[in-house]
């Protein structure tokens, strides 16, 4: 029997040398807006979501839902990681992220309102 199921296969952009491998369980309350805009300088970053639904944008794509037993990964680098709330408001929302690190970096950097406002343009359209 076959207990291997593939849920994501990409190819990431750069992975660091010196990479180290930093991995979490995060969890949004219902409602929650989750982390403010943000990059990982370090490297991608990788998730499966646990529990929930998370509403989930990086910068260039189109906001979109990822479900419980679903993947998702972000290039990392110069990329704005605009959203991962938790899309609904009655249950909590719970997700595995594994993050490449360089050594002595923040693993996450917050995004300030001006830069957002001078990358609107990069940003996809919310229609």
């Amino acid at each position: 029997m076959n207990a291997l199921t593939v849920i994501q296969s990409v190819t990431p952009p750069f992975i660091p040398a010196d990479a180290e491998v930093m991995t979490t369980i995060i969890e949004w309350p219902p409602g929650s807006p989750g982390a403010p805009p943000h990059r990982h300088p370090g490297g991608p970053a990788f998730g499966f979501v646990l529990q929930g639904e998370m509403l989930f944008e990086l910068e260039g794509e189109a906001p979109r839902v990822i479900s419980a037993g679903e993947a998702f990964w972000e290039p990392g680098g110069d990329v704005i990681h605009y959203s991962d709330a938790n899309n609904r408001d009655d249950v909590a929302l719970r997700f595995v992220v594994v993050m490449l690190c360089r050594p002595g970096q923040p693993m996450l950097v917050p995004v300030g309102e001006e830069e957002l406002e001078q990358r609107r343009d990069r940003r996809a359209s919310r229609s």
